[in-house]
């Protein structure tokens, strides 16, 4: 094969089955162009003359880092600030104060996992809503993880620094309150300020490891336009797993084309992909 040529059927078929087997995330039959342009500039760079070639490098090194960078090359990572606005006017209106009156006599802090966080926009999203609700209400007690599979990702949403042109608010009072602007050669660009920085931890987590590195329950847990990605064995396991990690009153979020039909669950449907487990 010749260094300018496709992907052959042997090589696709191991790769999407080690990128199954790693993540979930179903490839099909239909993606080998997808493939192919995301992982070219690697196998270049490995000076290997075909994807053979790099199958075969793969099953010598057995090498886990490997493996995350192809998962992180043909990952998806589309997102915005306050997406799927419905989302967090519930978190406001309803979650947030539900969660204040029986969390607060607890005298522990409302724990939020957004679970596929991406370049961080969910994550800062959600500790902006929390703290407008302490602007408006008494302050609370809250710690937020953000995580994802992407190293790549991980890094933009522990920099926290964002494209001002970007930055879809509902206010522009949420820029001056929220986001300090850069400067010089930072012109243009914005970056969350530290006082909700330093409330928001930044962890990668395949949403497939036996157990989650999470200590507690999760009070509410963001897992949005994700489910997309898996079959439906792999659907199933997951919701499995977020219920179990969720506190009883706890609410799931997952994105609005999404739907948990035909998934065993015993999660109380809200509407709008809203989810409360209750027991």
């Amino acid at each position: 094969m010749s260094s300018d040529a496709g992907i052959s059927k042997q090589a696709y078929a191991f790769l999407a089955e080690l990128i199954y087997r790693y993540s979930r995330i179903h490839l099909g039959e239909h993606k080998q162009q997808l493939l192919t342009s995301r992982l070219r500039k690697r196998r270049v760079e490995l000076r290997l003359k075909d994807f053979d070639a790099y199958c075969e490098l793969l099953r010598a090194r057995k090498n886990d880092d490997e493996i995350a960078f192809i998962v992180d090359a043909i990952s998806t990572n589309h997102t915005h600030f306050f997406r799927e606005r419905a989302h967090f006017d519930f978190l406001m209106q309803h979650a947030l104060p539900e969660l204040n009156r029986r969390v607060a006599a607890s005298k522990e802090p409302i724990r939020c996992w957004s679970a596929a966080s991406s370049s961080g926009e969910e994550v800062y999203t959600i500790a902006i809503c929390f703290a407008e609700y302490e602007q408006l209400h008494k302050p609370l007690k809250w710690e937020i993880l953000g995580s994802d599979i992407s190293y790549r990702m991980l890094d933009k949403a522990q920099a926290a620094v964002y494209e001002q042109s970007r930055l879809e608010l509902p206010s522009p009072e949420l820029l001056k309150r929220y986001f300090q602007k850069g400067s010089g050669k930072f012109e243009g660009s914005c970056r969350v300020k530290e006082m909700l920085r330093k409330k928001v931890t930044i962890k990668r987590v395949n949403l497939f490891e036996p157990s989650y590195p999470i200590s507690a329950e999760q009070h509410l847990i963001f897992c949005r336009n994700v489910l997309i990605y898996f079959d439906k064995p792999s659907q199933s396991e997951l919701i499995r797993k977020l219920s179990l990690q969720l506190a009883p009153g706890g609410y799931l979020f997952i994105g609005h084309s999404e739907s948990l039909m035909g998934i065993e669950h015993r999660l109380r449907p809200l509407g709008h992909g809203i989810f409360m487990r209750t027991k």
